[in-house]
């Protein structure tokens, strides 16, 4: 069993203490960075001066790229399923003809 790591995080002005699996370290070094630079530039864009408010946009954007990574995923997927089945078919019929 690997040893855990504390380490503390910055984001929006306050510091977090984490236990973590060392593994996880670099993972989440660089979310807490991509927070505050999305957090600064929505403060230096939008003039939003609430963090609730800036932690808000930012989670939103975070998670609409994940909600559109699945949905791009998903329509890959769907058109390598039909190109399959249409080759699977054509295949089919080439063999099924003597």
């Amino acid at each position: 069993m690997s040893e855990k790591l504390k380490i503390k995080l910055s984001i929006a002005d306050r510091v977090y203490p984490l236990t973590i699996d060392p593994s996880q370290e670099e993972g989440l070094r660089k979310a807490a960075k991509n927070i505050e630079q999305l957090a600064k530039n929505f403060e230096q864009n939008y003039a939003v001066r609430d963090k609730q408010d800036v932690l808000a946009m930012c989670a939103l954007q975070f998670a609409s790229k994940i909600e559109q990574h699945s949905i791009e995923q998903l329509e890959d997927t769907t058109e390598v399923t039909a190109r399959l089945k249409a080759l699977d078919e054509l295949v089919s019929d080439k063999l099924s003809v003597k």
